[in-house]
Parts: structure tokens; C-alpha cells; sequence
């Protein structure tokens, strides 16, 4: 009932909100809720931490970006295409790595270096404007999924958060969740009992990259540039997986949460701060230690202790 209140309300906040710093701000948030909830899938369920996961945000805003640009292909397809090619490419990036055994800091180390590999080569193609990168043409339509207001890209941004939310909802109630927690919490015990868990880990890291990619194509759409730094760079992956990290792993909530907390949290230090280069890289840093330190739960395990003592006290 609450979920179904939210969605109503998210709905019709255009037409109740008419700034566009503010709808841009609620786009903002449901692009972080959408890849920080295909990090959770892996990360969060799975118990796989990945510092890589801008490998796939970059296949796929590239894979969509080139498609509209030099093939002329509808967004539609394009968004299509790019979720299948950032799920291939997290799929060989997790059989290569849990093929051998890999696993914690190691796992997460390949990872990162995977999407450093695909950043240099996508700086040195000429396919994808190297260097200098590629700026798409706006063709307002809704075949190009393009806008002349916010408002548009704002109901592309919430069909595909509210998409990724009910993915990760019906995977905690499924057969695979279940597997998946088993694995995060003893990977050898749930092998002795019979859980295959090389299917289960690239099942879910397929999915996530697929989430991830179309976030990617997102990207590419709303900005109309891409190059290797944005598309592939360690800063994509730090904020990626800050929003379930700060809302809460493991949650289907979390990254809502989380993401929502950071924009808002990021928001008023650049205004207090003013707008550096870095500066929001150490206000993230900063805020990823303390969160870990002080609430490894995140703010949904700080809600769920004070409904908890909310009860008692009744």
C-alpha cells in the first residue's frame, strides 16, 4: 500500500513541482536508485562487491549512443541493445573471475581493473570518438525517447527505477535470492549443499549489468555526450555503489534511500563549498567511512531500529 502511495505520488510530481532544478534533482535520484540497485543485486544480495560496475554503465551508454548516432536506430532498440551488450560483458567478466575462484578484494580489484581496460580503449577507438567523445543529436520524439522539457526524461527515469525495484524485489522473494544469500553468507556451505554457485553469481551479475547499461543508455540520451573519463571512470563506480551502501545493502529500499540522501547530502555541500574539482569525490569518501563505521546497516536498518524501538516503547 505504501509502495503503490509512493508511486502515485512520484507520478504526479511534475505536475505538482514546476521547477526544473528540482525535477532535474528527482531525475538525479532515480538514475542513482537504478544503478545503485543493479550494485545491490550483485553486491547487496549476492554478497559480490564490485568497484567496476562503470564497465557496464559505459557498454551501455556507448552501445546506445553509437546505435542513434551513426545507425539511426530508435531509442527503444537502442536501449534494448545496450542492456544486452553491458549484460555480455558483465557476464565474461564474472565467468572470468568466479571461474577461478574469485572472490572478495580480489573479485572487486578485477573488476575495477576490467573498467580501466575499457576506458582506455574507448579513449584510443576511433568508433567511439576517442578522446574527444561523442555528442548526440536531440531529435525531440518519443521514438528517441527525447524531450524538449525535463518532465519527459523524469517518467523514462522513474519507468526504469520503478523496472529495477520490482526486479529486486521479486529476486529477495525468489529461489535464486535465496541461493544468492546463501552464497553471500558461506559460499562453501551452500556448494556442500548442493547450490551451483558459478550459475547463480553470473545469473546475477547479469542482471545487474543489464540494469546498470540501461542506466548508461539513459545517460547518453539525457546529457547528449559521452566520453571515456564520464562513461568508464572510477568516479561512475564510487557513486554507483554509494547509494546502497548509504541506504542500506541487501535492501529493496536501500538505494532509493541512499540515493536520495546523497543528492540532497551533495546538493548542499557544493553550496556551503562551492563547486571544486574533487571536492565531491572527498565529500564521498569522507561519507563512505563514516557510513561504514558508524551505520554498516545504512539508513534503512537506522528506520528499521527506530520503528523497532517505536513499538517497544508502545
Amino acid at each position: 500500500m505504501l509502495a503503490a502511495a509512493g508511486l502515485a505520488a512520484a507520478v504526479l510530481l511534475p505536475w505538482v513541482i514546476h521547477s526544473q532544478f528540482w525535477i532535474g534533482m528527482c531525475i538525479a535520484i532515480l538514475l542513482s536508485t537504478l544503478m545503485g540497485t543493479a550494485w545491490n543485486i550483485l553486491g547487496g544480495y549476492g554478497g559480490q562487491f564490485s568497484f567496476g560496475h562503470a564497465a557496464f554503465f559505459g557498454t551501455g551508454a556507448y552501445a546506445a549512443g553509437i546505435l542513434q548516432m551513426k545507425y539511426g536506430l530508435d531509442a527503444w532498440t537502442a536501449y534494448a541493445a545496450a542492456a544486452a551488450a553491458a549484460a555480455g560483458v558483465a557476464a565474461f567478466i564474472g565467468y572470468v573471475s568466479f571461474r577461478y575462484g574469485l572472490r572478495g578484494s580480489y573479485f572487486a580489484l578485477v573488476t575495477l581493473a576490467f573498467a580501466e581496460v575499457l576506458r582506455i580503449l574507448a579513449n584510443a577507438a576511433d568508433f567511439t570518438g576517442g578522446g574527444v567523445g561523442l555528442y548526440l543529436p536531440l531529435h525531440v520524439g518519443l521514438s528517441r525517447l527525447q524531450f524538449d522539457s525535463k518532465a519527459g526524461y523524469y517518467y523514462v527515469a522513474l519507468a526504469l527505477a520503478a523496472a529495477a525495484l520490482l526486479s529486486a524485489r521479486a529476486l529477495e522473494r525468489s529461489r535464486l535470492g535465496a541461493w544468492l544469500a546463501a552464497i553471500r553468507e558461506n559460499e562453501d556451505a551452500a556448494r556442500a549443499l548442493g547450490v551451483d554457485t558459478l550459475s547463480c553469481k553470473l545469473r546475477a551479475i547479469a542482471l545487474s549489468g543489464a540494469l546498470t547499461g540501461l542506466g548508461g543508455a539513459f545517460y547518453a540520451n539525457y546529457y547528449l555526450y559521452l566520453d571515456p573519463g564520464l562513461a568508464f571512470g572510477p568516479g561512475v563506480s564510487v557513486q554507483i555503489l554509494l547509494a546502497p551502501i548509504v541506504g542500506g545493502i541487501g535492501t529493496v529500499c536501500g538505494p532509493l534511500l541512499g540515493a536520495a540522501a546523497l543528492q540532497f547530502a551533495g546538493e548542499a555541500a557544493r553550496r556551503a563549498m562551492g563547486d571544486a574539482p574533487g571536492l565531491s569525490m572527498i565529500f564521498y569518501g569522507v561519507l563512505l567511512v563514516a557510513m561504514v563505521k558508524f551505520l554498516p546497516d545504512g539508513l534503512a536498518g537506522l528506520l528499521q531500529r527506530a520503528r523497532g524501538a517505536r513499538r517497544a516503547h508502545a
